[in-house]
């Protein structure tokens, strides 16, 4: 998650003034079988288009795309349980991947309109977010990863008070 990606997805449509589609209540996303054959939820999702400019000679988008699209997911989600990633920089706490696992489905071309799914776990000091982005025209799986992010604390492995309380309500395991 960086500031930087706030401006990757322009061409947004949804419920709210930015787009947005979540956070969703913990009922209103049924269980969806997931990554590695675990059971996730989707607490998050946002829908974006794809821009010309972001396809490679084959006329598809190129990979590394996808990965702004996923981290520009990361920052609204967020932003929308009231933390600024920028704010938590400026005072020495930093969300940053450590991890990550890619799986390219279905490949999106210019002008499609998707939704970018994500998913919220936590293993020991870790946040796993895994995020799908799927073809909104035939919700078709189009990418799917698994994303490890670990906290540092001025520069060193810690543990953040205001990630854990922003993200307890999505982390209840009995939703």
């Amino acid at each position: 998650m960086t500031a930087c990606a706030a401006g990757l997805a322009t061409s947004i449509y949804g419920n709210d003034e930015m787009g947005r589609f979540g956070p969703y209540t913990p009922h209103d996303i049924p269980h969806t079988p997931h990554h590695d054959n675990m059971t996730d939820k989707y607490i998050y999702e946002t829908r974006m288009e794809v821009r010309d400019y972001e396809c490679d000679i084959q006329g598809i988008v190129n990979n590394a795309n996808y990965l702004h699209y996923i981290e520009h997911t990361r920052h609204l989600f967020l932003q929308s349980t009231g933390l600024s990633f920028s704010e938590m920089h400026s005072r020495g706490i930093d969300a940053v991947v450590a991890r990550m696992s890619l799986q390219y489905k279905v490949p999106l071309r210019c002008d499609d309109v998707f939704i970018s799914r994500l998913g919220l776990r936590k293993e020991g000091v870790r946040y796993i977010f895994n995020q799908d982005i799927f073809r909104a025209s035939d919700e078709r799986l189009c990418f799917r990863s698994t994303v490890e992010l670990a906290v540092l604390v001025h520069g060193r492995l810690g543990t953040s008070d205001e990630y854990d309380r922003a993200f307890a309500p999505y982390l209840n395991s009995d939703r």
